[in-house]
């Protein structure tokens, strides 16, 4: 499909009155914006006190909690005697702590006294001695232990770390990894503590980006041991604090297995696998680095995934063109009978831990950054990505 065929397309349906009408009854657009409530009609009424949300997705009731169920001010009040102790400060820890704090909350930073994440913080305007501390000063200090460390580090820092999870603080997770596969991690959790996992649907980068443009990604939640009685509220009002704007439950199992059959599905690994084979076989056939790539890469990202992320797929197929439509869906079954086996295949992976050993075993080799960094250089050596470099440099907005 060719960008001027769905863009000329797109604007005689956004222009109609029937499309307008279409597109708001898409439910989780507005939910994904987080910038007002959602304009799903819900088929069971409002529930709670605080505004809580049960909302009919696709046949299956269930419960929304929205960033508007946890303004600011209560927040500062539901978390006016904890501090809240985040330990490590990669990915997600910068994106939750500095959230954290510009909501005016108690956190601290854990990371080891003068390496890169230790200055890497003092680069952001953590101060040590102040809320910048060494892992265990800051664990002890904290009554939300907030373990942010890799995965592998995670498994690895476990001895020293358990201990100091005192009888009346709360363990905070971003990922199920560690407790679910205790078995290869040996994180083994305390039975006397709250513990609960709040996970961003994204980058802790992009956690900061969008909180910082005054909207929201969205997260689960779920609860481990629920010691005080409190601890779903306490992991919602967390959710919303590090940047949620809306949330819905899970359990650390579903939350783990769909995060490592994502990542490597359709969200990283099988979406990179099908870019590749798309565009080698358009330069087999003769076609140019440039048109293999926009037809592969760049029509795909600037054009038509984000008008299915804010609309839908079915948005998508009433405003293509006829033979564009026609295409997709004589094709697409024959991609989803393909591809399943594949997918089910990785689904057994993750659920029966040789995801997690492969990574654990990877990630604590003492050499692993050097071994990343030739894999990472393969991909950046690749010259659909080289083209896309340059492709990107002709994008008005980057002239």
């Amino acid at each position: 499909m060719s960008f001027r065929t769905a863009s000329l397309r797109l604007a005689r349906i956004a222009g109609s009155k029937a499309s307008t009408s279409a597109i708001s009854k898409r439910a989780l657009s507005a939910l994904a914006s987080s910038a007002a409530r959602p304009t799903l009609k819900a088929t069971t009424p409002i529930v709670g006190a605080r505004g809580v949300k049960t909302i009919n997705f696709g046949g299956t009731e269930e419960v929304v909690y929205e960033r508007a169920d946890w303004p600011r001010e209560k927040l500062l009040e539901y978390f006016k005697n904890d501090t809240l102790a985040m330990i490590g400060y990669g990915s997600q820890g910068y994106g939750q702590g500095l959230n954290l704090r510009d909501n005016g909350l108690n956190v601290i930073v854990g990371v080891r006294e003068n390496g890169a994440s230790w200055k890497a913080a003092i680069e952001d305007g953590w101060i040590p001695g102040q809320n910048l501390f060494p892992v265990e000063e800051a664990i002890n200090k904290g009554t939300i232990v907030m373990n942010l460390l890799s995965d592998a580090a995670q498994s690895e820092t476990w001895p020293q770390i358990k201990p100091l999870i005192t009888e009346g603080k709360t363990l905070y997770f971003a990922h199920g990894f560690s407790p679910v596969f205790k078995d290869l991690t040996h994180v083994e959790t305390p039975a006397n503590v709250d513990v609960i996992l709040v996970a961003p649907k994204g980058s802790g980068r992009t956690v900061r980006s969008l909180f910082k443009e005054g909207r929201g990604i969205n997260s689960s939640y779920a609860v481990w041991n629920d010691v005080s009685g409190n601890a779903h509220e306490k992991a919602q009002a967390l959710a919303v604090a590090v940047g949620s704007g809306y949330v819905y439950q899970t359990t650390f199992e579903r939350e783990v297995n769909s995060d490592l059959y994502g990542e490597r599905g359709c969200l990283m690994g099988g979406i990179h696998g099908m870019f590749l084979a798309q565009y080698e076989v358009l330069r087999e056939n003769g076609h140019t680095p440039s048109e293999a790539f926009n037809e592969t890469v760049e029509e795909a990202t600037q054009s038509l995934y984000p008008l299915i992320g804010k609309y839908g797929m079915d948005y998508m197929y009433d405003a293509c063109s006829t033979t564009a439509r026609r295409g997709a869906l004589d094709w697409y079954p024959i991609f989803k009978d393909a591809l399943k086996p594949v997918f089910q295949d990785l689904y057994e992976s993750v659920r029966n831990g040789s995801e997690t050993q492969r990574s654990l075993d990877f990630n604590s080799q003492p050499d692993y950054r050097e071994k990343l960094e030739s894999e990472l250089q393969t991909i950046r050596s690749m010259e659909i990505w080289k083209v896309g470099k340059e492709v990107r440099k002709l994008r008005p907005e980057n002239n």
